[in-house]
């Protein structure tokens, strides 16, 4: 299968100090960026700070082992691919593993091959679901990143971009405003006519139905 991985970002999360570099090392090579944590407590921070596209965690950790962390992460993510790292084989990991719809479970010790393999799933996987129709001839391409409005590719300024892509990620539940902000002002704050003048400019070009505000709480992107 062709390397259509660099738009995606994975998160990486083991204890093992020389098996998470090891494993870094080798996926900054081929996805846009990979995030890193020794544990599911730490993974738990990075994922709501960062929004990865992927995770790949190691099951067994101090804290938080990586099952437990599905389990927080699927309370309000249903989609994101998870792939759980073990070193070996246990009914009770692999019953759980179904529950949670892992993607796939690895055994140890990890290689090149394995990873690209378990890569190649996951964009299978992404591929299957990665447009979304918003109406009548208005789609959004999740894994290119594209706007495509009436057979035309809709130019997006970087904020736009951001936002359309949080929004169609969590497309199933609302987005928060505290999730825009650490999204996209996360090196900033995010002021009110900020946010506004961005949900403007996106309204106009998706078409104002398509992105409904929920009072007090943030916005939903409506997917037909």
């Amino acid at each position: 299968m062709e390397n259509n991985y660099t738009n995606l970002t994975i998160l990486y999360v083991d204890d093992d100090d020389v098996i998470r570099n090891n494993a870094v090392e080798y996926l900054v090579h081929e996805v846009k960026e990979v995030f890193s944590a020794k544990n599911g407590l730490e993974a738990l921070e990075v994922y709501e700070a960062k929004k990865p596209d992927i995770i790949i965690t190691d099951i067994k950790m101090p804290k938080l082992n990586g099952l437990e962390m599905a389990k927080h992460i699927r309370k309000k993510d249903k989609q994101i691919p998870i792939i759980v790292v073990t070193a070996f084989i246990d009914t009770s990991y692999l019953l759980q593993a179904v529950e949670l719809q892992l993607i796939k479970y690895i055994i140890k010790p990890i290689r090149s091959k394995t990873l690209k393999d378990a890569l190649n799933l996951v964009l299978e996987h992404l591929n299957t679901n990665s447009t979304l129709s918003l109406g009548e001839n208005i789609f959004y391409d999740k894994l290119n990143k594209t706007l495509l409005v009436h057979n035309t590719f809709v130019k997006l300024t970087n904020k736009e971009l951001q936002l359309l892509d949080l929004l169609a990620k969590y497309h199933h539940r609302v987005v928060t405003y505290d999730e825009i902000a650490n999204t996209i002002w996360y090196d900033d704050v995010m002021s009110k006519d900020a946010l506004r003048a961005l949900i403007r400019t996106l309204r106009i070009k998706i078409q104002k139905e398509f992105l409904e505000n929920v009072s007090g709480f943030g916005y939903r992107l409506k997917v037909k």
